[in-house]
This record gives C-alpha cells, sequence and structure tokens, in this order.
C-alpha cells in the first residue's frame, strides 16, 4: 500500500469530528491521520488533543475556505496518496484498499472517489457525487446517481470501477505528484466547484479520474453550508462561470459562456418569482464578481493547455433533459 495520509480539513466542527472521527481511526490501516484546523474558533483542537491522541494536528493561522486550506496543509504533509476527507464522512471497513489499488493499476489515474451514499437516507446516493463526477456540454455537473437535487437509490447499478470527468472533494484519494504538478487547488474558488476545476485541469495534463464502486462511504452534507443558502448560490454561480473561462477550449467558448449566462439570468427570475430574493441577489453579486475578475481568470487560462472534453461529457444539455424531457435518472442520458 502507497504511503497514504488521510487529511480532514476542519472549521468549528468539533461534533462532527466526535461523531465521525472514531470511524476514520478504526479504519484508517496505516494510514497517518491528520486533521488539519482552518483557524476554528471552538474548542475542535482541545477535543482533539484529549479524545485522539493517535491522530495528528495541523493548526492554520486564519480560515483559508476549503481550497486554501488544502493548499496550505498538503504543502507541509509527505504521502504517495492524499485521502482528502469531510469532517461529515463516515467510513467502512475497507474502504481505503480499492480505490488505492484503483490509483496503483491505472499509472494515468491521478485521482478516484469511492461511493457516497447519504448518511441520513443510507440506501440513496449523496449530493456531492453520488457514484462519479459528469458534466454536461454547457458546464453543468452532474453524477451517477444524481442529476440536480434528485438522488437515486443505491441498488447494485453502480458497483463498477469507471473512469469520469470528476471526483467529489468529499472524498477524493489524489496522488501526491499530481496535485503538486498542476498546482492544487485554484483559491480563488475558496469553496464549492473548487475539486471539478482541479479535476478538469489533470485532465488537460493527460491525467485520468476514477470512480471506485467497491468503497462506500456515507456523507452527512451541507455540513458548512446548507445546500438552499445565499452563500453557497453566490459561490457556486461565480464558481460555475469561472471553471468554464478557465477550461472550456477556445472555439466552443463564447458560446457555452453567454448561454450559461442567459441561463443564469433565468435562473434568477426563477428565484424572484419563489420569493427567494436573497439567491437571486446572489446571483447578481456572483456575476459581479466574475466580471471584476474577468482578467484575472483569464491570465490563469493561459497556463492551462485547454483539451477537448471527451470522457464523462454529456453532449446535450442537462437543463434541457431534466427540466423540459423530464430526465430523472443517470441511465436516461448516458444508457
Amino acid at each position: 500500500m502507497p504511503q497514504t495520509a488521510i487529511v480532514i480539513l476542519n472549521w468549528n466542527g468539533r461534533h462532527y469530528l466526535q461523531q465521525f472521527l472514531p470511524s476514520v481511526v478504526r479504519h484508517r490501516g496505516d494510514s497517518r491521520v491528520i486533521v488539519v484546523d482552518n483557524a476554528s474558533t471552538d474548542d475542535s483542537v482541545a477535543v482533539l488533543t484529549h479524545t485522539f491522541p493517535e491522530v495528528e494536528i495541523l493548526q492554520l493561522p486564519t480560515n483559508a475556505g476549503f481550497a486554501g486550506g488544502y493548499n496550505q496543509a498538503l504543502q507541509q504533509i509527505e504521502a504517495e496518496v492524499y485521502v482528502l476527507l469531510n469532517s461529515d464522512v463516515e467510513v467502512t471497513e475497507g474502504w481505503l484498499e480499492s480505490p488505492l489499488a484503483l490509483l496503483r493499476q491505472h499509472p494515468r489515474a491521478a485521482a478516484c472517489q469511492p461511493k457516497i451514499r447519504s448518511f441520513h437516507a443510507p440506501d440513496y446516493f449523496e449530493y456531492a457525487g453520488a457514484a462519479g463526477g459528469y458534466i454536461d456540454r454547457l458546464g453543468y455537473p452532474f453524477c451517477r446517481g444524481r442529476l440536480f437535487n434528485t438522488l437515486e437509490q443505491d441498488t447494485g447499478q453502480y458497483d463498477d470501477d469507471r473512469e469520469v470527468f470528476w471526483a467529489s472533494g468529499a472524498c477524493l484519494f489524489i496522488k501526491a505528484d499530481a496535485f503538486h504538478a498542476v498546482g492544487g487547488f485554484d483559491e480563488d474558488f475558496f469553496a464549492h466547484m473548487e475539486e471539478i476545476d482541479l479535476c478538469w485541469r489533470l485532465r488537460n495534463l493527460g491525467y485520468r479520474i476514477y470512480y471506485c464502486g467497491r468503497s462506500t462511504v456515507y456523507h452527512v452534507g451541507g455540513g458548512t453550508l446548507e445546500r438552499s443558502n445565499p452563500r453557497k448560490t453566490y459561490l457556486n454561480f461565480r464558481n460555475g462561470l469561472t471553471l468554464l473561462l478557465k477550461n472550456v477550449p477556445a472555439s466552443q467558448l463564447p458560446f457555452i459562456l453567454f448561454t450559461r449566462m442567459v441561463l443564469d439570468g433565468i435562473a434568477g427570475i426563477k428565484f424572484l418569482l419563489t420569493d427567494s430574493l436573497k439567491d437571486t441577489r446572489a446571483i447578481l453579486k456572483a456575476h459581479a464578481s466574475f466580471y471584476r475578475n474577468v482578467a484575472r481568470h483569464w491570465r490563469k487560462r493561459q497556463r492551462i493547455n485547454t483539451q477537448p472534453l471527451d470522457v464523462g461529457v454529456l453532449p446535450g444539455s442537462l437543463v434541457w433533459s431534466y427540466f423540459i424531457k423530464g430526465k430523472r435518472r443517470f441511465s436516461q442520458l448516458l444508457p
């Protein structure tokens, strides 16, 4: 087994550490377990010190978000493979072995994720990753087992190993040399979609991303921000546009970016009509931030050798298939 470090980023998550860290410690094998505290203001560090002596603690001076927190921490952690694990994830016996074997088996594999099921509804997939990440031609992410907010029941339909477009940051196995070769996470994302951007950049360098259906974890989800939250709306809409500007091939970029902006406007009107004024404002703020930083993100694009999309891409529109044609299962999109 490669030298492995399980790295958990924590911010004011004492209750999650108390609830879920025991399963990680119990099923860690020979791996190091490191909790990176992102400048928490609760008593997380004290609890770790007194309750989990076998766990290493790395304290950061400020809250740098998901992207910045992991970037700072992984610069200080030596391992062959990092397992980036959310603090609200319960792992199971044998969860490490199959993904690590998959990474060894495929030399160009940079990252993979296990099957992610819901902690609160264990028979169903969980929103953040499910059975591996895909993307449509307009840049909307979805998963095997999850289209928008519709979650499938796990009946064994995704028990395979499969190359995918992106792997979830909730439980991300990634080779250390690949992570550092691509420059880690883009800290301008702060949180949300940063793992999709990371996987896209890895793919542009010729690496491959996988899903491992022989490993299962259970994720609470919404541990830091609830799914319906103006802050999350802001981050998702802003980061969605940034993701496209940085990574879409030049010949496709004008059409895709313009279409996404139109659809964002429609989403803002929908929020307005359903008394979600805060979400409409969040979309406007997201666009304003994106426009202010276009030059900054364009400079990053110049450092990326963008490639045509291949594996893990829906050639059509997820929005059209889901909202107009009523398709609610992954198998209806890509049999």
